[in-house]
């Protein structure tokens, strides 16, 4: 979600008219409603034919809503699917702001962007004491990778390939934002992208269905948990559907794909969550199949709840429905309707459903019956929440003191960020530094605390927050021997800086004082006092994110003048890159002795790099999406299909083949790569057969020997090619993956099962199933590097 400068305000002349409400019952109250629960499965019974099959809690929840919203007028039911921004006012404005009105009015479901347990309960009393029936709200918030403990971005912690320490982020964060009143989350994006020019691949978990579906899984589960606990929140999965692939990368952009690529590469991860038990899904803004998601029923009914059986509530994104009318598919009032009918819940910010329903209603565009569908929805989410039981569930003053930002999750957050840093490049084995030499760091983010979280770190705490400057001079013998200079500014476009220096999060523009060149020699005279250069480079937390493509990628300009300044000392130079998505790195990768992509790793960002730096943890990251040589390549991903001309291996060009003039196929970094510290060697892949018959199982063995002088922690990865298919199967799919501690001069036998499940994917009558014959079965240390042998499985 993005936030205007401005609200949005319909063009369109509303028709004035006299609302018909429906005739107003006597007063409701919660108590009253919570001591009908005791006859809730007799009155179940009474209220619906299907109650037989209904278990007595979904038949109490059942005679709950049912009563609740037979005392509901339109109004009040329009105003359950309502969302608007609190814009975060404080709690003395709670009483007295039009939004106060409103929820008094019965006219508001919920809000986010609202922060602070005290302000939380200030409102949620507007709610339940003084709206006619007193029905609690929802409040959300973009808790995407912490709350006031912040973890690395999700790309970042992708990058370990370790769900269970991907969950445990989601339940430290669960657990800081619900101590602070939140009880909704707008995350997991699940949304694959082959595109780093998308500002928003920071936001997600890469190229790869299948490991972008095991990160959904953890991420949901670690949120919702059973939603029992008042340290458990909604998730909300998005961008429902397909919003990763953008063309262009750009913002906001459309979506053009088959459904053969929909089913089999961009679903999965969405699916993947549902089946979680996801409890809300938002809407994305793209098209597909030509009708933007908000108002897309194929989509929202016909695939996501007939097609998966989501039991859920949909939300729009911030203004997705009345933006309809800018892609050409209606105006106010019919762009809502739409979306109604779509199966669209509720509203986000547009207020089209709170204003124009009612009209629609009367015209015979909608029906009651869907109001009321998508009112139960957002109804029966609260009950599950349990906020009809208690609607200051969430709101424990105690909790709020005790159980944010503490320094059990800022300890668990230096692991994950520890975790999450990839080894690119080690040359001449330069790193792990020594804390005894002398060390120059250089670069316009080696002091920069504010960009250590990242993009959407809205609710961030950062106290105490180290730049990589600080946590080095700690980690150093004599602070004496670190020499430190900017020595350049962040971009040399001003506008471009202001651009992606924005939330708070400034950089100073350094050639106020100085000209380009002197930072340079200021950096070069730091470097001359050195045995070794680190330069602290890349991008600012939000040169990624929403709203942040870039049609360049490369390391910005400033800065890469300065970096070739350093190489050309003849010192080693190690780089520590700050970025949000795959750059390119093809001078970088040649010229630089060593790389470490340190992302954004969240609150103890700088003490985990200084960690690796000195060799005090080992890294132990694989990549999750390609880094390519040039834009002129993107999308490149792994897991393509082959042409008709595949250009030979080992080759760079070759005319007639499928290739470029002026530079190879390859990445310079592939899916999965990744470097330690020490090396693992491989042992021979051994097959338990080679001729397999209908559901038997495949048992793949290799043996990983730790052969350097650290322990370490190697991710193994196993891959399939489906030979020959019905459709054209990709060169490659990850099948599985197992990250294992292994000690220097260790031998740890690797068993991976593969199934027939493993083997089926939608064919072009999106039948979802296995077809016989010949698999490629590949096991490596990463996509290109990998050893592989033949089966051949027949049904």
């Amino acid at each position: 979600m993005i936030i205007p400068q401005k609200p949005f305000t319909p063009t369109l002349r509303f028709c004035t008219r006299k609302r018909l409400l429906r005739k107003a019952v006597p007063v409701f109250i919660v108590a009253t409603l919570l001591a009908s629960l005791g006859t809730g499965a007799a009155q179940a019974q009474q209220n619906s034919t299907h109650s037989t099959s209904l278990t007595a809690g979904q038949a109490d929840k059942k005679a709950f809503i049912d009563q609740l919203m037979a005392k509901m007028t339109l109004e009040e039911k329009l105003g359950q699917l309502n969302l608007p921004s609190a814009g975060d006012f404080t709690t003395g404005e709670a009483k007295s702001s039009n939004i106060a009105a409103s929820i008094r009015e019965g006219k508001v479901g919920g809000l986010f962007n609202i922060k602070g347990e005290a302000k939380i309960k200030a409102v949620q009393d507007i709610a339940v004491k003084e709206s006619r029936l007193h029905i609690p709200m929802i409040f959300g918030m973009d808790v995407i990778h912490g709350y006031e403990t912040v973890f690395p971005i999700p790309l970042a912690l992708s990058t370990s390939w370790d769900t269970a320490l991907i969950k445990k982020t989601a339940q430290a964060a669960a657990r800081e934002a619900s101590a602070d009143g939140i009880n909704w989350t707008f995350s997991p994006m699940v949304d694959i992208s082959r595109d780093p020019r998308w500002g928003r691949v920071s936001e997600g978990n890469g190229e790869d269905p299948f490991l972008g579906s095991q990160i959904a899984k953890a991420m949901v589960a670690g949120y919702q948990g059973n939603l029992s606990s008042n340290q458990n929140i909604l998730a909300c999965v998005k961008h429902f559907a397909l919003y990763g692939a953008i063309e262009a990368g750009r913002e906001y952009n459309t979506v053009d794909m088959s459904h053969l690529q929909m089913y089999n590469d961009y679903f999965p991860p969405y699916k993947a969550a549902v089946d979680a038990g996801a409890a809300s899904v938002m809407a994305s803004f793209n098209l597909v199949d030509g009708i933007p998601a908000s108002g897309n029923r194929w989509l929202l009914t016909d695939v996501l709840r007939n097609q998966w059986g989501f039991k859920g509530f949909v939300v729009s994104d911030y203004t997705g429905v009345p933006e309809m009318t800018a892609h050409g598919i209606g105006d106010y009032q019919q762009v809502s309707a739409l979306a109604l009918r779509a199966g669209l819940d509720m509203d986000m910010v547009g207020e089209g459903f709170l204003k124009t329903l009612a009209t629609s209603l009367d015209e015979s565009k909608i029906t009651q019956a869907e109001i009321d569908q998508a009112c139960r929805r957002i109804l029966e989410a609260k009950y599950d929440l349990g906020l009809f039981k208690d609607p200051y569930k969430y709101c424990d003053a105690d909790r709020a003191k005790t159980e944010v930002f503490t320094d059990s999750n800022k300890a668990f957050a230096k692991k994950a960020a520890t975790a999450s840093m990839v080894l690119l490049k080690n040359e001449r084995q330069i790193l792990p530094l020594k804390k005894t030499q002398k060390i120059a760091l250089i670069g316009p983010l080696a002091d920069a605390a504010n960009q250590m979280s990242g993009t959407w770190a809205v609710a961030a705490n950062n106290n105490g927050v180290e730049s990589l400057l600080q946590a080095m001079k700690l980690a150093v013998a004599d602070s004496s021997q670190l020499y430190y200079a900017p020595g350049s500014d962040l971009t040399a476009d001003s506008t471009l800086q202001n651009n992606v220096t924005l939330f708070g999060k400034t950089m100073p523009r350094y050639t106020n004082r100085k000209t380009p060149e002197q930072l340079i020699q200021e950096a070069l005279l730091a470097a001359d006092k050195a045995d070794i250069i680190v330069a602290a480079l890349g991008e600012s937390a939000e040169f990624s994110g929403e709203a942040s493509s870039r049609s360049r990628i490369g390391i910005p300009d400033a800065q890469r003048l300065l970096l070739k300044a350093l190489v050309k000392t003849g010192k080693p130079v190690v780089l520590v890159l700050f970025n949000g998505r795959p750059l390119t790195l093809g001078w970088e990768a040649k010229n630089v002795t060593a790389i470490l992509d340190s992302w954004f790793g969240g609150t103890m960002a700088a003490p985990a790099i200084t960690d690796l730096l000195f060799g005090k943890a080992n890294p132990s990251a694989k990549l999750t999406m390609t880094f390519p040589q040039d834009v002129g390549q993107i999308p490149l991903y792994y897991n393509h299909m082959n042409t008709g001309r595949p250009l030979p291996k080992g080759k760079w060009f070759e005319k007639f083949k499928s290739n470029y003039l002026d530079v190879s196929n390859l990445p310079v970094y592939p899916f999965g790569y990744g470097l330690s510290y020490t090396q693992f060697k491989y042992g021979k892949m051994k097959l338990s057969d080679t001729t397999l018959t209908g559901s038997q199982h495949l048992t793949v063995t290799v043996a990983v020997t730790n052969s350097g002088d650290y322990d370490g922690q190697e991710i193994v990865q196993l891959y399939i090619r489906d030979l020959v298919g019905s459709v054209v199967r990709p060169v490659q799919q990850l099948k599985g993956f197992q990250k294992l501690s292994i000690k220097k001069g260790q031998t740890v036998n690797v068993q991976f099962t593969l199934t027939p499940e493993d083997l089926k994917f939608y064919n072009s009558e999106l039948n979802f199933d296995w077809e016989a014959g010949d698999f490629d079965i590949m096991v490596g240390t990463n996509s290109e590097k990998v050893q592989s042998a033949t089966v051949h499985w027949s049904k």
